[in-house]
This record gives C-alpha cells, sequence and structure tokens, in this order.
C-alpha cells in the first residue's frame, strides 16, 4: 500500500511537472503567427482574458490560457493599459506582455481642423474609422448627452475643439465627443481668464462669436479686427452682415452665394435678423476664442475681401464702398 502511494505521488508530481513543462513551452516559444504588424484594440475595462483571447485568434500567442494565466502568477495581469497596440510577431508571450504593460500605440491621431461643423466634424471621425457619421450626429442631438456634458440647450455646435487627438478603435463615439468638448472647457476657460476687459456678451455669445471669427478671418493677424468690427456693429444696433452665416447649415458644400441668399430668411442669416446668431456656426480655434474676448483697439465697422486672403478695414460706408468697387468690381 506504501508502495503504491508513493507511485502515485511520483506520477502526480510528473504530471505537475509536464504540465508546468507545456505551460512554460506555451509561454516561452513565438505565437504562429509570422506575419505582421497585428493592432490590438483594448477596450477601456475589458478584461484580460478576452484580451488573451483576442491574442490567440489574431495569431500572436498560442494559447490565451496559458498567457492568461502565466501573466495572473506573475502579477501582470492588471498592467494593461486600454488603447491600440501595433505589435510585429514573431513574438514570446513575454515580449507581448512586456509591451502590453507599456503606453499604448498613437494610432488614432486624428487633426480636427478649425472651423468644421459638427456634421462636418462627424464626416471625419467616420473618415478615420471611428463609426458611421450618423452614429455622431444622432449623439451630438441627443438631449441626454447635451445635458450631461453641460451644454446650452442649443445643442453642441462650437463646443467640439478643434486639436489634435489620439483616439483608440475602441473608443466609444460618446466619449470621442465628450473628450472633444471636455477640450473646448479647458481651452475656453484659459481664454476667458485671460480676458483684456469685460464684454456686454454671455460665455455662449462669446463663443458664437468666435465662430464667425474663425469663418472669416483666414490670417491670424486679422482676427482681432475682425473681432472689432462686429463687436462695433453689435454695440450700435448695426447688423452683422457676415457671409458665412448665409451658408450655414448647407450640406452640399456649396459657398456661393447669390442676392437672394442674402435676402432670404431664416435664423442665422445676419442679413435678415439683429445681433448674433442662435448658435456658433462652426467649432472655433483658440485663436478665434481670444480674438473674441479681447478685439482690437479699431472704430472700423465694415471689411471687404481683397482676393488675397486679407481684408480692407473701413470706418465709413464711403471708405467701405470705395475698398469695394476696388477689390471686388
Amino acid at each position: 500500500m506504501r508502495r503504491l502511494l508513493r507511485w502515485a505521488a511520483a506520477t502526480a508530481a510528473v504530471g505537475g511537472l509536464l504540465g508546468v513543462a507545456a505551460v512554460a513551452w506555451l509561454v516561452l516559444l513565438p505565437g504562429p503567427s509570422y506575419v505582421g504588424p497585428v493592432l490590438l484594440g483594448v477596450g477601456e475595462g475589458e478584461r484580460f482574458e478576452d484580451i488573451a483571447r483576442a491574442l490567440a485568434r489574431s495569431g500572436v500567442i498560442r494559447s490565451a490560457d496559458a498567457f492568461r494565466v502565466w501573466a495572473r502568477l506573475r502579477g501582470r495581469d492588471r498592467d494593461v493599459s486600454w488603447g491600440d497596440y501595433v505589435l510585429q510577431p514573431p513574438m514570446s508571450p513575454r515580449e507581448v506582455l512586456d509591451r502590453l504593460a507599456l503606453p499604448p500605440d498613437p494610432v488614432g491621431r486624428i487633426t480636427i481642423p478649425e472651423g468644421l461643423t459638427i456634421v462636418e466634424t462627424a464626416m471625419l471621425l467616420e473618415a478615420h474609422g471611428h463609426g458611421p457619421s450618423a452614429r455622431f450626429e444622432a449623439i451630438l442631438r441627443d438631449p441626454e448627452f447635451i445635458a450631461r456634458e453641460g451644454l446650452t440647450a442649443t445643442g453642441p455646435e462650437g463646443y467640439l475643439f478643434p486639436d489634435t487627438y489620439v483616439f483608440p478603435t475602441t473608443m466609444l463615439p460618446e466619449r470621442i465627443l465628450a473628450t472633444m468638448v471636455e477640450r473646448f472647457r479647458e481651452e475656453f476657460a484659459q481664454v476667458m481668464g485671460r480676458r483684456a476687459r469685460p464684454l456686454d456678451l454671455t460665455p455662449h455669445d462669446l463663443v458664437t462669436l468666435a465662430s464667425l471669427i474663425e469663418e472669416e478671418a483666414a490670417l491670424p493677424e486679422e482676427r482681432r479686427e475682425v473681432s472689432a468690427v462686429f463687436l462695433n456693429r453689435l454695440r450700435i444696433g448695426m447688423r452683422l452682415q457676415s457671409d458665412p452665416t448665409v451658408i450655414y447649415g448647407r450640406r452640399d458644400g456649396d459657398r456661393s452665394i447669390s442676392r437672394a441668399d442674402l435676402q432670404r430668411p431664416t435664423a442665422y442669416n445676419t442679413y435678415v435678423i439683429a445681433g448674433l446668431p442662435p448658435t456658433p456656426i462652426a467649432n472655433p480655434g483658440r485663436g478665434a476664442l481670444e480674438a473674441a474676448v479681447d478685439p482690437a483697439p479699431t472704430d472700423a465697422l465694415y471689411f471687404v475681401a481683397r482676393g488675397d486672403g486679407s481684408h480692407a478695414f473701413s470706418r465709413s460706408l464711403a471708405e467701405h464702398n470705395a475698398a469695394v468697387n476696388r477689390y471686388q468690381r
């Protein structure tokens, strides 16, 4: 009986050693796939078990279970950050785990230019593989999203800050948009803290004004003067007569304006309505926001495009008409 027990113990020990050897073999050898690179997208809060299975499906490792057990024994199964990882097989599981412990790769880098509308931003996000634009537009119209992000009832137009972002492929559309709104808050708070002088405008009005400046001023050095023109007109009750407000809302991309367009009554046509439009007409960048709160010291009431990206600014209608005749007629 004692001999039988010793034999059973020896068999179990051998079996255990074989099991350890099998796990070690699975852990130390590279995966079967030698074709790379492999993009691994790790979602926020994703379980390590699911990450291991994704690695096995892509051929980076041989066994998801062995990889998971080994990572847990080493206390490394919680070291993975969410994001995108570009892996270059062949890699041993040890190399894979070491790579996952480092920061993700900036695969989802995207630059959102100044002056895009929320519709154009949604289309750009779709073009970069972050999901259908219709999904983004639906979120941006969702009252719950608007309330949760602390936006005005008029919606998120103007509040998606244009910048360069890294959005992982696993990042949810709601999180992408919330990140852009949060970046706007950070930038706008800094701008408001540097105001040269108080203005009789609400924060929403300032963002709306900044969107007009963004659309009108092609040259950064003219932003403050364009801002002054609009603020001077608002002060005396003069209509803003900004061409981009006539164009706003068109989905066909047509930026031509006819005389009939100037006379068409819409909520945004500042040739027809008094004061600012009800919402921003684009997402302004930092420069336009700064110009809105810090206009140039000028009495100009008019500006006209010279045709080279710059503008001629005038204090009187007679000066303006002369500039129009010179540069546009």
